[in-house]
C-alpha cells in the first residue's frame, strides 16, 4: 500500500476544524485527521507492506524546465520555489512525520521528484504483491494495471466512507478510455490541468480527449495520424495540435509519472507488528494532544 501523504493530510487540514489544537494552541487538525484515516486504512486493509510517500520536490526543475507555468499559481516564494501553504498546516507536517517515524511506518521521498513519482515508481517495479494506491489525486489514475501485479488506485477525493476503487476496468468506463493507466494520461495531456498550470490542447475538453484516445489508441498514435495529415484526425484538431506544438511536445514528460526515480527509504516497508517507539508515540500525544486518532493508530498497528 503505498499512501500519498502529502494529498491526505491537505485533505485532513481542510476536513477538519483548525480549534482541534495543542495545549499551546497550535493547529493539530491535519495531524488527527491523518492518523485517523491510516488507522482506518490499515484495520480495513491490512497491507503486508506500508509505504507513505513524500515530497522531496513539490515542483521538479525538470517539469518546470518542460513547462515553466506547471504549478507556477502556487508559488508562495519564487526565490527559493516554496509553495504556498496554510500557515498553520506547515507547523504539523513536521509533528505527523515525527509520528511516522515513531510508529514505525515507513516513509519515502526522491530527491528531485514529487510523490506521485515515488508512487509511480515503487508501483511499476512491484512484482510480487498487489499494490494499492490511496490518494485523492486523479494523475495518480494512470499507475493502474492488471500484470505483471495488480496496481489500484483507491481514490479518496470524496473522503474514505466514499473511496473508489480503480482498475483498469474502472477507469476505461468512467472515462471511456481504453483499458490502461497510460490512456490517463495521454487524455491528460490533451485536456490540461489549470490547477497544476497545463493549459491542454486548445478547444479540447476531457470527453473529446478521451474520444481521440480511444480512436487512435495512444497519443502518440494520434499525434503520428495527425502529423501525416490523416482524413481521421479532425481539422480543428491538426489545427490546434499546430498551434500548440511546444506545450504538446512537453507535456507528456510533465504529465506522466516517473518510473524510474531514485527512492530513498525510512524504515522498512512491512508492515509492524507492534509500535517501534510506543514511549516517544504516547509523548507526541500528549505535548500536542492528539488524543483518540494516535490510540487507533496504535491499536491498528497492533491488530
Amino acid at each position: 500500500m503505498l499512501l500519498d501523504s502529502a494529498g491526505l493530510y491537505f485533505r485532513s487540514f481542510y476536513a477538519l476544524p483548525e480549534s482541534m489544537t495543542s495545549p499551546d494552541g497550535q493547529p493539530v487538525n491535519a495531524v488527527r485527521g491523518f492518523a485517523s484515516m491510516v488507522a482506518q486504512i490499515i484495520t480495513e486493509r491490512r497491507p503486508s507492506r506500508l509505504v507513505a510517500c513524500l515530497d522531496a520536490d513539490w515542483r521538479p526543475a525538470f517539469r518546470v524546465a518542460a513547462i515553466p507555468s506547471y504549478k507556477a499559481q502556487r508559488v508562495a516564494d519564487p526565490a527559493n520555489n516554496v509553495e504556498e501553504v496554510p500557515d498553520t498546516l506547515t507547523p504539523q507536517v513536521p509533528i505527523i512525520m515525527e509520528l511516522l517515524d515513531a510508529m514505525g511506518i515507513c516513509m519515502a521521498a526522491s530527491p528531485g521528484y514529487e510523490a506521485d513519482d515515488v508512487i509511480g515508481t515503487l508501483a511499476d517495479r512491484e512484482t510480487d504483491a498487489p499494490v494499492e494506491v490511496i490518494t485523492g489525486d486523479r494523475d495518480l489514475f494512470q499507475c493502474v494495471r492488471d500484470t505483471p501485479t495488480p496496481v489500484r488506485v483507491v481514490y479518496v477525493g470524496r473522503g474514505w466512507s466514499k473511496a473508489e476503487t480503480i482498475g483498469p476496468r474502472e477507469l476505461a468506463e468512467k472515462y471511456g478510455l481504453p483499458e490502461r493507466g497510460s490512456a490517463y494520461a495521454d487524455m491528460a495531456v490533451l485536456r490540461g490541468d489549470p490547477s497544476d498550470g497545463l493549459p491542454g490542447i486548445t478547444g479540447i475538453g476531457e470527453k473529446t480527449a478521451a474520444k481521440l484516445i480511444t480512436k487512435f489508441g495512444s497519443l502518440a498514435a494520434l499525434v503520428e495520424a495527425a502529423a501525416a495529415d490523416s482524413k481521421e484526425v479532425p481539422l480543428r484538431v491538426k489545427s490546434a495540435f499546430t498551434e500548440d506544438a511546444a506545450y504538446l511536445a512537453a507535456a507528456p514528460k510533465v504529465v506522466a509519472v516517473a518510473t524510474d526515480a531514485p527512492i530513498q527509504f525510512h524504515g522498512e516497508e512491512k508492515l509492524p507488528e507492534s509500535v517501534l517507539d510506543l514511549e516517544r508515540v504516547r509523548e507526541l500525544q500528549e505535548r500536542w494532544d492528539l488524543g483518540a486518532p494516535v490510540d487507533r493508530l496504535i491499536a491498528a498497528i497492533t491488530g
